[in-house]
């Protein structure tokens, strides 16, 4: 847990993208997270954690819905989402916390 407290513990958002390969919703999120960092750069991280490896990060954080998405910064939970959301939209939501 010491490394995810790592990738948390910064001063720019940084959303995390819970997903697992044989989820469609997931699948169907890889275009648009991959189209949120390079419209961010380095203005905030995008993170992709595999459900299926990391399943004590995933219980302990309750995920439950696939894809699940939540912004961090400076180590705080500022937002949470289960299910897919287009790239605008994220990048908005990302730009409130920057």
């Amino acid at each position: 847990m010491s490394k995810f407290g790592e990738l948390i513990d910064v001063d720019i958002p940084v959303l995390l993208d819970f997903y697992t390969e044989s989820n469609d919703q997931s699948v169907a999120m890889h275009p648009v997270l991959r189209d949120v960092a390079a419209a961010l750069g380095d203005k905030a991280k995008v993170i992709k954690i595999d459900v299926d490896k990391n399943k004590e990060l995933a219980e302990a954080l309750r995920v439950k819905g696939l894809p699940t998405l939540i912004i961090y910064k400076d180590g705080e939970m500022k937002w949470r989402h289960s299910g897919e959301k287009d790239a605008d939209t994220l990048i908005g939501i990302i730009q409130e916390y920057a």
